[in-house]
Protein backbone atom coordinates (compact mmCIF):
# COMPACT_ATOMS: atom_id res chain seq x y z
CA UNK A 1 0.00 0.00 0.00
CA UNK A 2 1.47 3.44 -1.24
CA UNK A 3 1.58 6.74 0.19
CA UNK A 4 -1.54 7.46 -1.88
CA UNK A 5 -3.81 4.82 -0.87
CA UNK A 6 -2.99 5.23 2.52
CA UNK A 7 -4.10 9.03 2.26
CA UNK A 8 -7.73 8.15 0.72
CA UNK A 9 -8.42 5.70 3.52
CA UNK A 10 -7.45 8.15 5.73
CA UNK A 11 -9.83 10.58 3.84
CA UNK A 12 -12.61 7.99 3.98
CA UNK A 13 -12.19 6.95 7.60
CA UNK A 14 -12.47 11.03 8.14
CA UNK A 15 -15.22 11.52 6.15
CA UNK A 16 -16.92 8.74 7.82
CA UNK A 17 -16.07 10.35 11.43
CA UNK A 18 -17.89 13.43 9.94
CA UNK A 19 -20.81 11.82 8.93
CA UNK A 20 -21.46 10.06 11.93
CA UNK A 21 -20.42 13.37 14.33
CA UNK A 22 -23.02 15.20 11.76
CA UNK A 23 -25.96 12.30 12.33
CA UNK A 24 -25.45 12.39 16.19
CA UNK A 25 -25.73 16.48 16.02
CA UNK A 26 -28.75 16.16 14.22
CA UNK A 27 -30.37 13.13 16.01
CA UNK A 28 -29.68 15.22 19.14
CA UNK A 29 -30.84 18.79 17.78
CA UNK A 30 -34.34 16.88 16.05
CA UNK A 31 -34.71 15.36 19.26
CA UNK A 32 -34.73 18.56 21.04
CA UNK A 33 -36.69 20.66 18.50
CA UNK A 34 -39.32 17.99 18.86
CA UNK A 35 -39.66 18.57 22.20
CA UNK A 36 -39.66 21.85 21.92
CA UNK A 37 -42.70 21.37 19.71
CA UNK A 38 -44.04 18.88 21.49
CA UNK A 39 -44.13 21.42 24.48
CA UNK A 40 -45.37 24.44 22.37
CA UNK A 41 -48.21 22.15 20.97
CA UNK A 42 -49.34 21.10 24.74
CA UNK A 43 -49.14 25.10 25.63
CA UNK A 44 -51.04 26.24 22.54
CA UNK A 45 -53.81 23.64 23.19
CA UNK A 46 -53.68 24.37 26.86
CA UNK A 47 -53.95 28.01 26.09
CA UNK A 48 -56.52 27.40 23.31
CA UNK A 49 -58.93 25.24 26.34
CA UNK A 50 -58.56 28.31 28.24
CA UNK A 51 -59.96 30.29 25.26
CA UNK A 52 -63.14 28.05 25.32
CA UNK A 53 -63.35 27.80 28.85
CA UNK A 54 -62.80 31.92 29.22
CA UNK A 55 -65.42 31.88 26.53
CA UNK A 56 -67.55 29.77 27.89
CA UNK A 57 -67.53 32.21 31.24
CA UNK A 58 -68.13 34.65 29.10
CA UNK A 59 -71.47 33.08 27.25
CA UNK A 60 -72.72 32.19 30.52
CA UNK A 61 -72.26 35.93 32.47
CA UNK A 62 -73.86 37.32 29.45
CA UNK A 63 -76.96 35.05 29.82
CA UNK A 64 -76.85 36.02 33.61
CA UNK A 65 -76.82 39.78 32.26
CA UNK A 66 -79.60 38.74 29.80
CA UNK A 67 -81.79 37.47 32.09
CA UNK A 68 -81.43 39.83 34.67
CA UNK A 69 -82.83 42.49 32.48
CA UNK A 70 -85.68 40.77 31.38
CA UNK A 71 -86.31 40.01 34.89
CA UNK A 72 -85.85 43.96 36.09
CA UNK A 73 -88.57 44.28 32.54
CA UNK A 74 -91.21 42.14 34.17
CA UNK A 75 -90.64 43.95 37.74
CA UNK A 76 -91.57 47.45 35.94
CA UNK A 77 -94.46 45.40 34.27
CA UNK A 78 -95.68 44.09 37.55
CA UNK A 79 -95.04 47.51 39.25
CA UNK A 80 -97.33 49.32 36.46
CA UNK A 81 -100.20 46.60 36.99
CA UNK A 82 -99.75 46.92 40.64
CA UNK A 83 -100.05 50.68 40.24
CA UNK A 84 -103.62 50.63 38.64
CA UNK A 85 -104.58 48.22 40.80
CA UNK A 86 -104.00 50.10 43.49
CA UNK A 87 -105.70 53.23 41.57
CA UNK A 88 -108.88 50.90 41.37
CA UNK A 89 -108.70 48.92 44.28
CA UNK A 90 -111.80 48.34 46.05
CA UNK A 91 -112.29 47.89 49.94
CA UNK A 92 -111.89 43.98 49.46
CA UNK A 93 -108.40 44.57 47.82
CA UNK A 94 -105.18 43.18 49.62
CA UNK A 95 -104.22 46.91 49.65
CA UNK A 96 -101.14 45.86 51.60
CA UNK A 97 -99.72 43.40 48.94
CA UNK A 98 -100.10 46.75 46.47
CA UNK A 99 -98.34 48.95 47.90
CA UNK A 100 -95.54 46.47 48.66
CA UNK A 101 -94.79 45.61 45.28
CA UNK A 102 -94.98 49.36 44.55
CA UNK A 103 -92.26 50.30 47.34
CA UNK A 104 -90.23 47.54 46.65
CA UNK A 105 -88.48 48.77 44.17
CA UNK A 106 -85.30 50.17 45.75
CA UNK A 107 -83.05 50.28 42.44
CA UNK A 108 -84.93 50.54 39.16
CA UNK A 109 -84.91 53.89 38.16
CA UNK A 110 -88.39 55.42 36.82
CA UNK A 111 -90.41 57.96 35.65
CA UNK A 112 -93.98 58.61 35.28
CA UNK A 113 -95.66 61.19 32.58
CA UNK A 114 -98.97 62.01 32.02
CA UNK A 115 -100.29 62.03 28.51
CA UNK A 116 -98.90 65.65 27.48
CA UNK A 117 -95.26 64.03 28.50
CA UNK A 118 -95.15 66.04 32.24
CA UNK A 119 -93.43 64.00 35.09
CA UNK A 120 -96.13 63.17 37.58
CA UNK A 121 -93.77 60.72 39.51
CA UNK A 122 -90.45 59.55 39.60
CA UNK A 123 -88.14 57.51 41.56
CA UNK A 124 -84.03 56.45 41.73
CA UNK A 125 -83.48 59.04 39.44
CA UNK A 126 -79.47 60.05 39.22
CA UNK A 127 -78.45 63.66 39.44
CA UNK A 128 -78.06 63.96 36.32
CA UNK A 129 -81.71 62.51 35.18
CA UNK A 130 -83.57 64.70 38.20
CA UNK A 131 -82.83 67.22 35.92
CA UNK A 132 -85.12 65.69 33.24
CA UNK A 133 -88.44 68.41 33.42
CA UNK A 134 -90.18 66.86 30.25
CA UNK A 135 -90.04 63.62 28.62
CA UNK A 136 -92.19 61.74 25.18
CA UNK A 137 -91.36 59.21 22.88
CA UNK A 138 -89.34 61.90 20.87
CA UNK A 139 -86.47 62.55 23.35
CA UNK A 140 -86.98 59.36 25.98
CA UNK A 141 -83.58 58.12 24.57
CA UNK A 142 -81.92 60.79 26.94
CA UNK A 143 -83.82 58.61 29.86
CA UNK A 144 -83.69 55.17 28.64
CA UNK A 145 -84.00 53.01 25.31
CA UNK A 146 -86.96 50.86 26.34
CA UNK A 147 -90.11 51.96 24.88
CA UNK A 148 -92.58 53.47 28.02
CA UNK A 149 -95.36 51.13 28.99
CA UNK A 150 -98.85 52.67 28.60
CA UNK A 151 -100.76 52.22 31.74
CA UNK A 152 -104.64 53.25 32.23
CA UNK A 153 -104.83 56.17 35.04
CA UNK A 154 -108.39 56.91 35.19
CA UNK A 155 -111.13 55.99 32.83
CA UNK A 156 -110.26 58.01 30.01
CA UNK A 157 -106.82 58.91 31.09
CA UNK A 158 -103.53 57.08 30.58
CA UNK A 159 -99.89 57.48 31.83
CA UNK A 160 -96.66 56.58 30.09
CA UNK A 161 -94.43 54.58 32.91
CA UNK A 162 -90.44 54.99 31.24
CA UNK A 163 -88.02 52.96 33.40
CA UNK A 164 -83.96 52.36 33.12
CA UNK A 165 -81.89 48.95 34.04
CA UNK A 166 -80.52 49.31 37.51
CA UNK A 167 -77.72 50.57 38.57
CA UNK A 168 -76.60 46.88 39.15
CA UNK A 169 -77.29 46.01 35.86
CA UNK A 170 -74.88 48.32 34.75
CA UNK A 171 -72.43 47.28 36.30
CA UNK A 172 -72.71 43.95 35.55
CA UNK A 173 -72.37 45.65 32.10
CA UNK A 174 -69.55 47.43 32.38
CA UNK A 175 -67.85 43.93 34.44
CA UNK A 176 -69.08 41.96 30.95
CA UNK A 177 -67.23 44.30 28.77
CA UNK A 178 -64.35 44.61 30.56
CA UNK A 179 -64.42 40.58 30.48
CA UNK A 180 -65.38 40.56 26.52
CA UNK A 181 -62.18 43.02 26.29
CA UNK A 182 -59.95 41.24 28.50
CA UNK A 183 -60.57 38.02 26.62
CA UNK A 184 -59.75 39.59 23.24
CA UNK A 185 -56.61 40.94 24.80
CA UNK A 186 -55.67 37.64 26.29
CA UNK A 187 -56.11 36.03 22.57
CA UNK A 188 -54.24 38.73 20.54
CA UNK A 189 -51.22 38.96 23.36
CA UNK A 190 -50.77 35.75 24.17
CA UNK A 191 -47.53 34.75 26.08
CA UNK A 192 -46.62 32.26 23.29
CA UNK A 193 -46.30 34.98 20.78
CA UNK A 194 -48.67 32.85 18.51
CA UNK A 195 -49.62 34.64 15.25
CA UNK A 196 -53.39 34.95 16.08
CA UNK A 197 -56.73 36.72 14.16
CA UNK A 198 -59.83 36.67 15.31
CA UNK A 199 -62.85 36.98 12.83
CA UNK A 200 -66.45 37.14 12.87
CA UNK A 201 -68.93 34.52 11.85
CA UNK A 202 -68.00 35.41 8.12
CA UNK A 203 -64.14 34.59 8.94
CA UNK A 204 -63.23 37.41 6.79
CA UNK A 205 -63.92 40.61 8.68
CA UNK A 206 -61.03 40.50 11.05
CA UNK A 207 -61.83 42.10 14.50
CA UNK A 208 -58.36 41.97 16.19
CA UNK A 209 -54.97 40.34 15.54
CA UNK A 210 -51.65 39.95 17.44
CA UNK A 211 -48.01 38.33 17.27
CA UNK A 212 -45.58 38.31 14.28
CA UNK A 213 -48.27 39.08 11.46
CA UNK A 214 -47.31 42.19 9.25
CA UNK A 215 -49.91 45.10 9.59
CA UNK A 216 -49.39 45.32 5.60
CA UNK A 217 -51.26 42.26 5.06
CA UNK A 218 -54.11 42.67 7.52
CA UNK A 219 -54.78 45.82 5.32
CA UNK A 220 -54.79 44.28 2.16
CA UNK A 221 -58.13 42.02 2.01
CA UNK A 222 -56.51 39.68 -0.66
CA UNK A 223 -53.55 38.93 1.73
CA UNK A 224 -55.55 38.74 4.93
CA UNK A 225 -57.92 36.57 3.32
CA UNK A 226 -54.93 33.91 1.39
CA UNK A 227 -52.84 34.14 5.26
CA UNK A 228 -56.29 33.11 7.09
CA UNK A 229 -56.68 30.61 4.87
CA UNK A 230 -53.46 29.50 5.45
CA UNK A 231 -53.26 29.54 9.08
CA UNK A 232 -56.78 27.29 8.64
CA UNK A 233 -55.32 24.75 6.62
CA UNK A 234 -52.20 24.39 9.49
CA UNK A 235 -54.02 24.99 12.83
CA UNK A 236 -57.61 24.18 13.38
CA UNK A 237 -59.30 27.74 14.01
CA UNK A 238 -61.18 27.96 17.66
CA UNK A 239 -64.83 28.88 17.65
CA UNK A 240 -65.95 30.97 19.94
CA UNK A 241 -69.83 31.51 20.86
CA UNK A 242 -70.96 34.66 22.44
CA UNK A 243 -74.70 36.81 22.58
CA UNK A 244 -72.99 38.92 19.59
CA UNK A 245 -72.61 36.18 17.75
CA UNK A 246 -69.56 33.80 16.92
CA UNK A 247 -65.91 34.35 16.74
CA UNK A 248 -63.30 32.25 14.94
CA UNK A 249 -59.50 32.18 16.22
CA UNK A 250 -56.68 31.58 13.98
CA UNK A 251 -53.52 30.94 15.23
CA UNK A 252 -50.28 29.51 14.01
CA UNK A 253 -47.15 27.72 14.93
CA UNK A 254 -44.55 30.80 16.90
CA UNK A 255 -41.84 32.50 15.11
CA UNK A 256 -39.28 30.48 17.64
CA UNK A 257 -40.95 27.07 16.64
CA UNK A 258 -40.51 28.17 13.01
CA UNK A 259 -37.03 28.97 13.31
CA UNK A 260 -36.11 25.64 14.69
CA UNK A 261 -37.73 23.83 12.28
CA UNK A 262 -34.62 25.07 10.14
CA UNK A 263 -31.94 24.57 12.58
CA UNK A 264 -31.17 20.79 12.21
CA UNK A 265 -30.59 22.55 8.08
CA UNK A 266 -28.51 25.72 9.03
CA UNK A 267 -26.70 23.24 11.65
CA UNK A 268 -25.92 20.65 8.62
CA UNK A 269 -24.59 23.54 6.47
CA UNK A 270 -22.55 25.08 9.06
CA UNK A 271 -21.09 21.12 9.80
CA UNK A 272 -20.67 20.88 6.11
CA UNK A 273 -18.68 24.09 5.54
CA UNK A 274 -16.74 23.73 8.75
CA UNK A 275 -15.23 20.08 7.68
CA UNK A 276 -14.79 21.86 4.08
CA UNK A 277 -12.92 24.34 5.42
CA UNK A 278 -10.90 22.61 7.57
CA UNK A 279 -10.33 20.37 4.81
CA UNK A 280 -8.95 22.84 2.70
CA UNK A 281 -6.92 24.26 4.96
CA UNK A 282 -5.15 21.09 5.43
CA UNK A 283 -5.14 20.19 2.39
CA UNK A 284 -3.55 23.82 1.51
CA UNK A 285 -1.06 23.57 4.79
CA UNK A 286 0.01 19.59 3.48
CA UNK A 287 0.74 20.53 0.37
CA UNK A 288 2.32 23.52 1.18
CA UNK A 289 4.89 21.52 3.53
CA UNK A 290 5.42 19.07 1.02
CA UNK A 291 6.27 21.56 -1.47
CA UNK A 292 9.10 23.22 1.08
CA UNK A 293 10.50 19.74 1.58
CA UNK A 294 10.85 18.70 -1.86
CA UNK A 295 12.26 22.38 -2.69
CA UNK A 296 14.89 21.90 0.20
CA UNK A 297 15.71 18.43 -0.99
CA UNK A 298 16.20 19.69 -4.51
CA UNK A 299 18.38 22.90 -3.04
CA UNK A 300 20.17 20.15 -0.74
CA UNK A 301 20.74 17.70 -3.24
CA UNK A 302 22.22 20.14 -5.46
CA UNK A 303 24.37 21.60 -2.66
CA UNK A 304 25.56 18.39 -2.29
CA UNK A 305 26.50 17.46 -5.93
CA UNK A 306 28.75 21.09 -5.89
CA UNK A 307 31.28 19.82 -4.07
CA UNK A 308 32.11 16.45 -6.13
CA UNK A 309 31.38 18.10 -9.16
CA UNK A 310 34.18 21.00 -8.29
CA UNK A 311 36.48 17.73 -7.70
CA UNK A 312 35.57 15.99 -10.54
CA UNK A 313 36.36 18.62 -13.00
CA UNK A 314 40.04 19.42 -10.92
CA UNK A 315 40.60 15.85 -11.45
CA UNK A 316 40.25 15.42 -15.16
CA UNK A 317 42.22 18.66 -15.53
CA UNK A 318 45.09 17.64 -14.34
CA UNK A 319 44.45 14.01 -16.36
CA UNK A 320 44.30 16.41 -19.45
CA UNK A 321 48.04 17.61 -18.55
CA UNK A 322 49.19 14.30 -17.91
CA UNK A 323 47.28 12.02 -20.58
CA UNK A 324 46.85 14.90 -23.26
CA UNK A 325 45.56 12.69 -26.15
CA UNK A 326 42.97 10.16 -24.14
CA UNK A 327 39.84 10.19 -26.23
CA UNK A 328 37.79 9.58 -22.35
CA UNK A 329 38.27 12.48 -21.32
CA UNK A 330 36.05 14.21 -23.82
CA UNK A 331 33.16 11.91 -22.97
CA UNK A 332 34.32 12.64 -19.06
CA UNK A 333 33.51 16.46 -20.15
CA UNK A 334 30.45 15.74 -21.40
CA UNK A 335 29.19 13.48 -17.73
CA UNK A 336 30.33 16.45 -16.00
CA UNK A 337 28.76 19.16 -17.99
CA UNK A 338 25.90 16.87 -17.54
CA UNK A 339 26.04 16.77 -13.75
CA UNK A 340 26.70 20.21 -13.67
CA UNK A 341 23.15 20.75 -15.75
CA UNK A 342 21.35 18.22 -13.22
CA UNK A 343 22.80 20.30 -10.26
CA UNK A 344 21.57 23.65 -11.60
CA UNK A 345 17.82 22.08 -12.08
CA UNK A 346 17.93 20.97 -8.68
CA UNK A 347 19.04 24.43 -7.77
CA UNK A 348 16.16 26.18 -9.48
CA UNK A 349 13.33 23.90 -8.20
CA UNK A 350 14.51 25.77 -4.58
CA UNK A 351 13.72 29.50 -5.63
CA UNK A 352 12.01 30.96 -8.40
CA UNK A 353 13.29 30.87 -11.65
CA UNK A 354 14.11 33.56 -14.15
CA UNK A 355 11.71 33.45 -17.31
CA UNK A 356 13.83 34.41 -21.07
CA UNK A 357 12.00 34.43 -24.03
CA UNK A 358 13.35 31.13 -26.03
CA UNK A 359 11.72 29.27 -29.30
CA UNK A 360 10.21 26.18 -28.14
CA UNK A 361 10.64 24.67 -31.75
CA UNK A 362 14.61 24.71 -31.05
CA UNK A 363 14.29 23.60 -27.52
CA UNK A 364 12.04 20.42 -28.54
CA UNK A 365 14.45 19.33 -31.24
CA UNK A 366 17.47 19.82 -29.01
CA UNK A 367 15.95 17.30 -26.42
CA UNK A 368 14.89 14.80 -28.89
CA UNK A 369 18.11 14.66 -30.64
CA UNK A 370 19.57 14.36 -27.60
CA UNK A 371 17.67 11.57 -26.17
CA UNK A 372 17.42 9.53 -29.74
CA UNK A 373 20.92 7.87 -28.89
CA UNK A 374 19.86 7.42 -25.18
CA UNK A 375 16.73 6.14 -26.17
CA UNK A 376 16.30 2.01 -26.80
CA UNK A 377 16.70 1.15 -30.63
CA UNK A 378 13.54 -0.80 -30.90
CA UNK A 379 11.84 2.51 -29.43
CA UNK A 380 10.97 5.24 -32.17
CA UNK A 381 11.03 8.58 -31.08
CA UNK A 382 9.46 11.43 -33.80
CA UNK A 383 8.65 14.85 -33.93
CA UNK A 384 5.23 16.43 -35.59
CA UNK A 385 5.42 19.54 -35.99
CA UNK A 386 2.13 21.57 -36.79
CA UNK A 387 3.64 24.59 -36.42
CA UNK A 388 6.69 24.72 -39.11
CA UNK A 389 8.09 27.98 -37.73
CA UNK A 390 9.33 29.90 -34.67
CA UNK A 391 7.09 29.81 -31.34
CA UNK A 392 8.82 32.51 -29.05
CA UNK A 393 8.15 31.63 -25.43
CA UNK A 394 9.13 33.01 -22.13
CA UNK A 395 10.86 30.06 -20.16
CA UNK A 396 13.23 28.52 -18.19
CA UNK A 397 14.99 26.75 -20.60
CA UNK A 398 16.90 24.05 -18.21
CA UNK A 399 13.32 23.41 -16.36
CA UNK A 400 11.49 22.71 -19.39
CA UNK A 401 13.98 20.70 -21.13
CA UNK A 402 13.85 18.97 -17.56
CA UNK A 403 10.21 17.89 -17.90
CA UNK A 404 10.27 16.68 -21.69
CA UNK A 405 13.64 14.81 -20.69
CA UNK A 406 11.46 12.94 -17.75
CA UNK A 407 8.38 12.60 -19.66
CA UNK A 408 10.18 10.89 -22.33
CA UNK A 409 12.07 8.35 -20.23
CA UNK A 410 8.94 7.59 -18.38
CA UNK A 411 7.49 6.89 -21.83
CA UNK A 412 10.39 4.44 -21.97
CA UNK A 413 9.57 3.04 -18.99
CA UNK A 414 6.23 2.31 -19.61
CA UNK A 415 7.06 0.83 -23.24
CA UNK A 416 9.33 -1.71 -21.58
CA UNK A 417 11.01 -4.35 -23.51
CA UNK A 418 8.15 -4.11 -26.51
CA UNK A 419 9.15 -2.27 -29.69
CA UNK A 420 6.96 0.91 -29.56
CA UNK A 421 7.28 4.68 -30.38
CA UNK A 422 7.11 8.05 -28.82
CA UNK A 423 5.85 10.79 -30.90
CA UNK A 424 6.10 14.32 -29.80
CA UNK A 425 3.10 16.54 -31.36
CA UNK A 426 3.24 20.45 -31.40
CA UNK A 427 0.49 22.26 -32.51
CA UNK A 428 -1.10 26.30 -32.05
CA UNK A 429 -4.07 26.46 -29.51
CA UNK A 430 -6.04 29.60 -28.74
CA UNK A 431 -3.60 31.17 -25.80
CA UNK A 432 -0.48 29.96 -27.02
CA UNK A 433 0.92 26.05 -27.72
CA UNK A 434 0.41 22.65 -27.41
CA UNK A 435 2.85 19.44 -26.89
CA UNK A 436 1.51 15.75 -26.77
CA UNK A 437 3.28 13.27 -26.00
CA UNK A 438 2.27 9.94 -26.82
CA UNK A 439 3.27 6.62 -26.32
CA UNK A 440 2.12 2.89 -27.29
CA UNK A 441 2.92 1.87 -23.71
CA UNK A 442 1.24 -0.02 -20.91
CA UNK A 443 -1.30 3.28 -19.92
CA UNK A 444 -2.61 4.50 -17.36
CA UNK A 445 -5.94 3.32 -15.30
CA UNK A 446 -8.51 5.97 -15.23
CA UNK A 447 -8.25 5.97 -11.57
CA UNK A 448 -4.89 7.22 -11.34
CA UNK A 449 -4.93 9.75 -13.84
CA UNK A 450 -5.02 12.33 -11.28
CA UNK A 451 -2.76 10.55 -8.70
CA UNK A 452 0.31 10.29 -10.65
CA UNK A 453 1.49 13.51 -10.39
CA UNK A 454 1.39 13.51 -6.35
CA UNK A 455 4.46 13.55 -5.08
CA UNK A 456 5.94 10.22 -3.99
CA UNK A 457 3.54 8.20 -6.70
CA UNK A 458 4.86 5.52 -8.80
CA UNK A 459 4.17 2.57 -10.72
CA UNK A 460 7.93 1.33 -10.30
CA UNK A 461 8.88 -0.87 -7.42
CA UNK A 462 12.09 1.21 -7.31
CA UNK A 463 10.63 4.68 -8.36
CA UNK A 464 10.32 7.85 -5.88
CA UNK A 465 7.38 8.95 -7.78
CA UNK A 466 8.97 12.52 -7.95
CA UNK A 467 9.37 13.10 -12.15
CA UNK A 468 5.72 13.93 -12.71
CA UNK A 469 5.26 16.17 -9.24
CA UNK A 470 8.30 18.37 -10.09
CA UNK A 471 7.16 17.98 -14.07
CA UNK A 472 4.03 19.46 -12.81
CA UNK A 473 5.38 21.96 -10.25
CA UNK A 474 7.72 23.57 -12.93
CA UNK A 475 4.74 23.69 -15.83
CA UNK A 476 1.85 24.88 -13.37
CA UNK A 477 3.36 26.93 -10.90
CA UNK A 478 6.74 28.40 -12.66
CA UNK A 479 4.96 29.02 -16.45
CA UNK A 480 1.64 29.20 -15.32
CA UNK A 481 0.80 26.30 -17.76
CA UNK A 482 -0.97 23.14 -18.08
CA UNK A 483 0.22 19.49 -17.82
CA UNK A 484 -2.41 16.35 -17.46
CA UNK A 485 -3.40 13.07 -19.01
CA UNK A 486 -4.97 13.94 -22.50
CA UNK A 487 -5.86 10.74 -23.09
CA UNK A 488 -5.22 6.82 -22.03
CA UNK A 489 -6.20 3.35 -22.78
CA UNK A 490 -4.79 0.39 -21.15
CA UNK A 491 -2.36 -1.68 -23.13
CA UNK A 492 -2.81 0.76 -26.01
CA UNK A 493 -0.67 3.80 -24.90
CA UNK A 494 -1.07 7.09 -23.13
CA UNK A 495 -0.53 10.83 -24.26
CA UNK A 496 0.46 13.80 -21.52
CA UNK A 497 -0.88 17.45 -23.20
CA UNK A 498 1.07 20.14 -22.35
CA UNK A 499 -0.02 23.62 -22.88
CA UNK A 500 1.85 26.87 -22.38
CA UNK A 501 1.04 30.30 -23.13
CA UNK A 502 2.75 32.10 -25.79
Amino acid sequence: MNIYTKNRSWKVFLLTFAIIIVAVSLWYTNGFITKVSKSEREQVELWAKAISKKATIVKYTEKLFFDLREKEKRYVYIWTQATRKLITAGPNDDIEFLTGIISGNKDIPMIVTNEEGYITASKNLSDKHKQILNLNAENADIFTDYPPIKALYFEDQFNYIYYRNSNTYYQLKSTLNDLIKSFVDEIVHNSLSTPVIITDSTKTNIINYGGDIDSTIINNPKLAVDYISSMASNKTPITVKLNQGHYYVFYDDSPTLKRLRYFPIVLFIAIFIFLLTAYALFDISRKSEQSKVWAGMAKETAHQLGTPISSLMGWIELMKLNYPSEDGLVEMDKDIDRLKLVSERFSKIGSVPVLKEENIIVIIDNVVNYMQSRVPSRIELSINNLINDEKIIKLNKHLIIWVFENLIRNAVDTIGTDEGSIIITIENTDKGIGIDISDSGKGIPKSKQKTIFNPGFSTKSRGWGLGLSLSKRIIEEYHLGKIYVKNSVINEGTVFRISLRA
